[in-house]
């Protein structure tokens, strides 16, 4: 019985991923005959069936871009960059579809310990840290047990030191891993939909004004209270928006 299950699922996966397939180059021949709002809704009714891919996201930028849509297609571009971060052709499109926002906003770049830190865990994801970790661990086992076994001093020496390495490492490696996902878990961009919002100092409409923002701008969601989100700038600035008005990147 688990047998055909297994087949039933495999056959109803193929068709599927042919059906996408197909469905995914009918909107690219719309996109290239300049159909976008076709070609759009094709590419949309792929993610209906929970297909996410950086090249899907791109696709759909591009013919949000081509439509003058600029929340949608800078947002598209960033969920593609999730999936490809140092993809050229995503890179240059956004700064395409950047110079169509009005906000200009500074970034000021980190300094000091933090920010050597910082580039040093961006190196590598959480799970190559943690994979790391798990490999020093098992490296300082294997020549600890060589220390331990072994009959030359000169032998036992470098087994002993090297082991000790092994394990200073792996507990750097795990250091890292947890600041990986410390920076992952406090990530958590978003764009703003809105026309133009109001961004309030405190999370109600009696409120005081702090500034506003418009379509496209991307700013990093720090706390949520009821319909409301506390949000940061790349310039530091800080204050509160609808949350109907900004729309989570990392929602896939």
């Amino acid at each position: 019985m688990k047998l055909i299950l297994y087949i039933l699922v495999f056959l109803f996966g193929t068709a599927s991923f042919a059906q996408n397939t197909a469905a995914f180059n009918q909107a690219n021949v719309l996109y290239n005959d300049g159909n976008y709002t076709e070609a759009l809704s094709r590419y949309k009714s792929i993610l209906e069936q929970e297909e996410h891919s950086a090249e899907l996201y791109y696709n759909i930028a591009n013919a949000h871009y081509k439509l003058n849509n600029v929340a949608p297609s800078i947002y598209y571009y960033e969920k593609a960059l999730l999936l490809k971060p140092n993809d050229k052709e995503i890179l240059n499109n956004i700064a395409y579809a950047k110079n169509m926002t009005i906000d200009a906003i500074e970034i000021i770049p980190e300094v000091g310990f933090s920010r050597l830190i910082n580039k040093a865990t961006n190196t590598m994801v959480f799970d190559n840290w943690a994979k790391l970790s798990i490999v020093l661990v098992v490296l300082f086992v294997l020549l600890f047990l060589r220390y331990y076994f072994s009959q030359s001093t000169g032998k036992k020496r470098l087994a002993f030191v090297t082991s000790l390495s092994s394990l200073v490492l792996a507990f750097v490696a795990l250091a890292f891993a947890f600041n990986s996902y410390g920076l992952e878990q406090k990530n958590q961009p978003a764009i703003v939909f809105a026309q133009e919002s109001q961004i309030k100092s405190e999370p109600n409409l009696r409120s005081a004004e702090a500034f506003k923002l418009h379509e496209g701008t991307k700013v990093q969601v720090i706390d949520t209270v009821s319909n409301w989100s506390k949000i940061k700038l790349s310039d530091g600035k800080t204050g509160w928006v609808v949350s109907n008005d900004i729309k989570m990147l990392k929602t896939f």
